[in-house]
C-alpha cells in the first residue's frame, strides 16, 4: 500500500537564479528510520546565497527545483516504526539541532570517523548529487534520526541553528590541533564507545597559541570565538570590511584587526590588472604590514583562512608562524597562480584542509549552551548569539536572500546571519 500523503506544507523552493517560489508541497509520513521535524528556524550561508544569485555553487548547478538552507533547528512531530527502538531520545517533542549530510554508513571514511568524507554522501540544500536532497527552508521535513541531536535545555531554536556554521569551524581546529578530538559517538549511535575529555581540558587545549583569521564574516567570528573558547593567549582578524573588524574588536571577538586596502583600480575604475609576481608581492608585504600592526613579527601559529579569495590565500602562507599551520575553511578560488609553495615547505607551514565536519554536532551545541562563568562575562553562546542580525518569516525568504545579498539593511546596518523560520515562538 502506497502511503497517504498528509496535508500540503509551505517551502521556499529555488527553481533558478534568483527564482525562489513559494510554495505547497504534499507532506508524507516519515519512513521507518526517519523522523519528521517541524522546522523552526534556518540559517542562510554563503552558499544558500550562491545557488539563489546563480543558480549554482561553484561547480554545482542545480538540475530541478531546490529547496535550500541547511543550518537548521526544530521539533519532532513523528517518528518512523523503528525510530523509538534505536533512538528511545528522539520522542515526538524533543528538540533537535538538523544535521544535514547523510552517510553511507558503510564506507571506510564512515567507519574511521571521517564521515563527512563519505563518497555517498548527501547534503540537504546542495546540488552535488542528484536527485537533489531538500534542505530546509521549509514547514516540516523527513530526515534520518542518527542526525538529529538534542538540544539542551537552555538553547533557543535560533541559536542552535548557530550548531552548523560552528561545526564547520569545530572540525577546522581539530583538524589544526587546538580542539580536542571528538568526545561523543561517531554516526549518531548512543550505544558506540567513545572517548572522553573534561571540561577543562576543551577549554585549554589551543593554551599558548597564537591565532589569526582572515575573514570575518560568520564563519570567521566564529573560527575567532571558537578558538578563545579553547584558550588561545590571542586572537587577531583581518578583513577589507572595517565596520566587521569594528564588530569584532567591539564584541571581544578579536584583540586586534587590521583592514586590508583594497586592491588598486585602474584608471576607469575597474580593477588593475596584476601579474603573478605582483600578486605575490601584494600578498607578502599585505602580510608584512598586518604582522608589524600585530606586533607578531614571526607570524602566528594557527591561520584559519575563512575568505577563499585568492589573495589572502596567497597572505596565509606568510602570516604564519615557521613551523605554523594554516587551515583552508574558505570555499572560493578553486585554482591560485604563483602560490608560495616553496616557502610553505621551506618553513614548514602546514596547509590543512577542512571540508565540512564529522562527529562535532554534540560539542557545538554543548559549546552554544555553556553558562557564562561569571556576571561580568558573557557565555559562548551569548556571544555568538550576536551574530544572528535579522529574522525573516519562511514565507518572505526572498527578502532576505535579497537582504544578505546587499549586505546591508535599510537603514544601513551591518548584516552577518539571517534567519528565517516558521513563525513559532523561539523557546
Amino acid at each position: 500500500m502506497s502511503p497517504i500523503a498528509l496535508p500540503n506544507q509551505t517551502a521556499a523552493v529555488l527553481h533558478g537564479p534568483k527564482d525562489l517560489r513559494i510554495e505547497q508541497r504534499p507532506l508524507w509520513p516519515p519512513q521507518q528510520d526517519q523522523c519528521q521535524v517541524d522546522i523552526v528556524s534556518t540559517g542562510l550561508c554563503g552558499s544558500d546565497l550562491h545557488y539563489y544569485m546563480l543558480g549554482r555553487n561553484g561547480d554545482f548547478a542545480i538540475q530541478a527545483p531546490l529547496v535550500l538552507g541547511h543550518e537548521a533547528a526544530g521539533v519532532i512531530t513523528a517518528v518512523g516504526s523503528n525510530v523509538l527502538q534505536k533512538y528511545p531520545h528522539l520522542v515526538p517533542g524533543t528538540r533537535v539541532a538538523v544535521e544535514c549530510g547523510v552517510m553511507c554508513r558503510d564506507c571506510k571514511y564512515c567507519h574511521s570517523g571521517r564521515y563527512n568524507l563519505c563518497k555517498s554522501l548527501r547534503f540537504c540544500s546542495s546540488a552535488k548529487t542528484f536527485p537533489h536532497l531538500d534542505g530546509t527552508l521549509q514547514e516540516k521535513m523527513n530526515h534520518p534520526a542518527h542526525v538529529l541531536h538534542p538540544l539542551p535545555e537552555n538553547l533557543s531554536y535560533d541559536l542552535a541553528a548557530l550548531a552548523e556554521p560552528l561545526s564547520v569551524l569545530l572540525h577546522a581546529a581539530r583538524r589544526a590541533g587546538i580542539a580536542p578530538p571528538s568526545s561523543t559517538p561517531s554516526l549518531g549511535n548512543p550505544n558506540a564507545a567513545s572517548s572522553s575529555h573534561s571540561s577543562s581540558e576543551s577549554i585549554s587545549y589551543a593554551q599558548g597559541k597564537t591565532v589569526l583569521v582572515l575573514g570575518v564574516g560568520a564563519i570567521g567570528l566564529l573560527a575567532c570565538a571558537l578558538a578563545k573558547a579553547f584558550g588561545a593567549t590571542r586572537v587577531c582578524a583581518i578583513d577589507i570590511n572595517q565596520d566587521r573588524l569594528d564588530f569584532a574588536r567591539r564584541e571581544g571577538f578579536a584583540e586586534s584587526v587590521y583592514c586590508l586596502p583594497l586592491p588598486p583600480k585602474a584608471a576607469n575604475g575597474a580593477k588593475s590588472s596584476q601579474s603573478k609576481d605582483d600578486a605575490l608581492k601584494r600578498a607578502k608585504d599585505n602580510a608584512a604590514t598586518a604582522l608589524d600592526t600585530f606586533a607578531e613579527p614571526d607570524g602566528f601559529d594557527v591561520v584559519f583562512e575563512c575568505t577563499g579569495a585568492e589573495g589572502c590565500i596567497l597572505m596565509s602562507v606568510f602570516t604564519a608562524l615557521t613551523g605554523g599551520k594554516v587551515t583552508l575553511v574558505g570555499m572560493g578560488t578553486s585554482t591560485v597562480s604563483n602560490f608560495p609553495l616553496a616557502a610553505a615547505a621551506l618553513r614548514e607551514v602546514d596547509l590543512i584542509g577542512s571540508f565540512r565536519y564529522a562527529d562535532t554536532y554534540p560539542e557545538a551545541l554543548r559549546l552554544l549552551a555553556t553558562p557564562p562563568s561569571s556576571s561580568s562575562s558573557p557565555s559562548f553562546g551569548e556571544k555568538v548569539a550576536k551574530l544572528v542580525t535579522h529574522k525573516y518569516d519562511l514565507k518572505d525568504a526572498q527578502k532576505a536572500f535579497e537582504l544578505v545579498a546587499k549586505g546591508r539593511d535599510e537603514k544601513g546596518s551591518m548584516v552577518l546571519k539571517v534567519v528565517v523560520g516558521t513563525g513559532e515562538s523561539d523557546s
